[in-house]
């Protein structure tokens, strides 16, 4: 069974100080509702992973006053109950002469709003039997309660967009380390192209600070200064012949790659 906090309507920096004690990997669902069966429904039937991702989501639950200021919230999805407002609007409605606006259906009005603007996938369940079964605006899925199904089909669907955010999510991190790797593979070649004519120049320095040590009559501090810079020229030398290295074990490699994937693909 998937942990379960109940809490009232919380501040922002609550909430943030929730989610900072929770592990970075495990999504964070948010509950919003004032029906407490409500988030029972929700956590009972949500689907369970199969090992190692057996532990589940981690939920929070607010009650009054939830749709006041999602944004900055540190949540992963939401899911709201907006069919308590609903039925509580059938019922006033029945019981009052008066036509106005429903209170509850404007409250489900600022609802809506608040997930939408907060940026984040959300959940809403609605009981409207005129309005189709399942709506998407934006990021927002709207699910209509039907009786003995809708926590099932708002797990999975719960599921679902949390696969999916955290796909999108490691597509945008490999797409970093690949951008990464380019920049330092478009240093790589730039060096191993340049390296004949950092070599000749190197060689010119190399042959003239040679002839200053064998020069006869320099001072000593001259002919110190000369064997130093005959010395970080040997060093710059080696350092590009182990470039060379790496550029012919890099095309080996390769090649072997190559073969191992054709006698792979042969092999099928």
């Amino acid at each position: 069974m998937p942990r379960l906090h109940r809490k009232p309507a919380a501040p922002e920096a609550n909430l943030q100080s929730q989610k900072a004690t929770m592990s970075i990997h495990r999504p964070t669902i948010l509950i919003l509702a004032s029906d407490p069966a409500f988030s029972r429904e929700i956590t009972a039937n949500w689907p369970q992973d199969p090992a190692p991702r057996s532990d589940g989501p981690e939920f929070i639950v607010l009650e009054e006053g939830f749709s006041r200021n999602l944004l900055g919230n540190n949540y992963d999805l939401a899911i709201a109950d907006a069919s308590c407002h609903e039925e509580d609007d059938e019922k006033n409605k029945s019981k009052s002469r008066i036509k106005r606006k429903p209170l509850n259906k404007r409250l489900n009005k600022d609802l809506k709003q608040s997930l939408a603007a907060a940026g984040k996938p959300a959940i809403l369940i609605h009981s409207d039997p005129s309005r189709d079964f399942y709506n998407i605006q934006g990021a927002v899925l709207e699910l209509r309660r039907e009786p003995g199904i809708w926590p099932a089909m708002a797990g999975l669907a719960g599921r679902e967009i949390l696969r999916r955010c955290q796909a999108e999510s490691r597509a945008r991190e490999a797409e970093k380390i690949c951008a990464a790797a380019q920049a330092e593979a478009t240093l790589g070649r730039f060096m191993v192209e340049m390296r004949t004519n950092v070599n000749n120049a190197l060689t010119t320095v190399l042959g003239n600070a040679e002839l200053l040590v064998l020069e006869p009559g320099l001072p000593a501090t001259v002919l110190a200064q000369a064997d130093t810079i005959r010395n970080m020229a040997l060093r710059l030398h080696e350092v590009f012949q182990r470039f060379s290295s790496i550029e012919k074990e890099l095309h080996v490699e390769a090649r072997e790659s190559g073969k191992k994937a054709i006698s792979a693909a042969a092999g099928r």
